[in-house]
This record gives C-alpha cells, structure tokens and sequence, in this order.
C-alpha cells in the first residue's frame, strides 16, 4: 500500500460513504433539529484542521450556523473552557486519538451540549467520548500524509449540511463526487510531468477564498509535509494586505480558483499577479478564463459546484504534491520528523 494508492483508493472509498452512511447522518441531524441548536465548536489538529475551516463556510453559508474552531489548550493546559450554551461540539481526527480534542468533547458533554466525533477508528478514545460517531470508513490508511481520510471527513460534513436542510438537489450534487474524482485521477501523468518544472522551489504560497480557504492550507499542508517546501496560505482577501509584497518576477503562486461567489475577486488577484507581478502560477480550476492564466493550468470538472468543489481540487493537488515529492528525491512513504499518529495534550 503506497500513498499514490490510497489517493486512486478515493473514488470508491467516497462511494460507500456516501451510500453507507447517509442514513444515519439523516438521524443526527434530525437530532440536531431537534435540540435547536445555536452554534458549533469544532475541535481538530493538522488535516482535520483543515476540515474544519471547510465546515466553517459550510455550516455557515448553507446553515447558518455559526462555527468556532476550539482552542484545545484552553482545556488541557490553561484549564480553562469556554461556556457553551446550546451548542454542538464536533471532534474531528482520523485516528481518534488526540487527547486534546478528546478532552474537548468530553467538556462538551460535561457541558450537556451534542457530541459528534468524525473518525476513521469507532473505537477510539475520541468515539468513545461522543454521543455519535460517524465513521470515515476509509479503510487502513497506512501513508503517513492523510489523504482518502481528508476527503472522507469532507464529505461527511457535506452530508450532514445536506441532511440538516432536507436537500434533494444537494444529495444529487453530493452522488456525482466520486465520479469527479475520477475524472481528475486521470490527470496524474499531465500533473507528473507539470510537477517536473517545479524541482528546485524551495518556497511558495498557496490562495484560496470562501469554501476554497481550507483546500489552500491543505495543500499547503501536504507540501510543507512532503516536499519540505516552505508553502504559506492564504485567503486570497488577507494575501492582499501585505503578504503580496513578497511577490517579484517568478515566484511560485498555487492558486485554487473554482467558479462560484468568491470567484471574481480570485480572479482579480491572479491577473494581477499574473500580469503585473509575473508570478509563476499554478491554477487549480473549472474556470477558462483563469486556467489560461496559468503556466501550469488542472482543470477540474466544469460542472462542480462551489461548495464540493475543494473535494476534487485537493486530489488534484494530492497528485502535484506526490511527483514533486517524488522529483525532489524524497519518499513520499516516509516524510522526515512526522509520524502517522501524533497524540498532542
């Protein structure tokens, strides 16, 4: 089992979810309903992280539900936990074993509020502190960089918003994720040989905006893990107040620009760092207009909405991060200093 494996595992680990789970996610959220829920703490480390800031626009736009990511330190060390007052804790990590964020759930439930944990273990200390477990059912996932398990834990938050909202439209968008998936799978020798012109960078920065903002720190994640490339986020909007500076002829901008509302400003900013900057660009999109823009344009399906959109995008940025790992002489198997499971207090 290699990490390029487990990225082509997507399509069909996305499938099963999706038929599997649905059920029950429709029955937490009943109970959602039910208790009239007000707002939701989030709590995750790394690539779950990065999950939650997705169900931050997610639960937010199509909600309404106000989401803050919890600062687990605040339970741990400083002893400290916010009061909570109709709320809905989450806890989100693929092995389930953190103990911060097991202790933030634990709180929750000391505090009489929902408890939901999102896990690839259903056994795990982190299952076992919540009132609901919805199982990644990614299978083993050996690769050290989490890949099948960020997807996963998207999707089930794109369920569960669907679910909340008794949408039929949405449910219909969700089933046509695995397919999408597939299609950008079959970009890899394109994204293989694209990778080659990027051997020597040592930095760069990685923009998105909106639902986007969490697929650009993945991404950013997944290089600064893999690569050793030193890959700084951004929101497009914060980029523009100061961090453009460090742009000059050449340097290396990763941009995800899918259509959707935040899609004309994103457009700006890459013409702008395009034209005016000469910025190196590679440009995650669905958008003709911006992809031309790019020295190294990987279009995603046309008809992929917005808000699943960061879905397929990240696998396509999955697949660059693998082959510039592989082009720099690294193992992608067994990235320096990192381990798979890392149990922070």
């Amino acid at each position: 089992m290699s990490l390029l494996t487990e990225i082509y595992e997507q399509p069909q680990r996305l499938e099963e979810l999706i038929t599997h789970q649905y059920q029950q996610i429709k029955q937490v959220a009943e109970v959602i309903k039910q208790k009239k829920i007000q707002m939701v703490l989030l709590a995750a480390r790394g690539t779950s992280d990065n999950a939650g800031r997705y169900a931050n626009y997610l639960l937010g736009n199509r909600n309404h539900l106000p989401v803050a990511l919890a600062v687990p330190s605040l339970y741990t060390n400083y002893q400290t936990p916010p009061e909570l007052h109709n709320a809905m804790v989450i806890g989100i990590s693929q092995s389930g074993q953190s103990p911060d964020i097991v202790s933030v759930l634990q709180n929750g439930r000391e505090q009489n509020c929902l408890s939901i944990a999102i896990t690839n273990q259903p056994d795990s200390p982190l299952a076992n502190a919540a009132d609901f477990v919805l199982d990644l059912q990614a299978g083993p996932e050996h690769a050290v960089a989490a890949t099948k398990t960020y997807t996963a834990e998207l999707i089930l938050l794109a369920l569960l918003s669907t679910a909340l909202n008794e949408d039929k439209q949405s449910r219909q968008e969700i089933d046509q994720v695995p397919n999408w998936v597939a299609q950008v799978l079959k970009l890899n020798d394109y994204i293989a040989d694209a990778a080659k012109r990027y051997r020597y960078m040592q930095q760069c920065v990685v923009l998105g905006r909106g639902y986007n903002y969490s697929t650009a720190f993945e991404w950013a994640l997944k290089l600064k893990e893999l690569t050793y490339v030193s890959a700084e986020a951004y929101s497009s909007a914060d980029f523009m107040h100061g961090p453009i500076a460090i742009i000059a002829g050449g340097f290396p901008v990763m941009a995800v620009v899918p259509r959707g509302k935040v899609f004309p400003t994103m457009l700006e900013t890459i013409t702008l760092l395009k034209d005016q900057l000469k910025a190196e660009m590679v440009v995650i999109s669905n958008a003709k207009e911006v992809l031309h823009l790019a020295e190294i344009p990987i279009a995603i399906p046309e008809q992929v909405p917005e808000w699943l959109s960061p879905i397929p995008s990240i696998v396509a940025g999955q697949l660059f991060t693998y082959h510039l790992t592989r082009i720099k002489g690294n193992d992608p198997e067994n990235p320096r200093t990192i381990v798979k499971v890392t149990e922070t207090h």
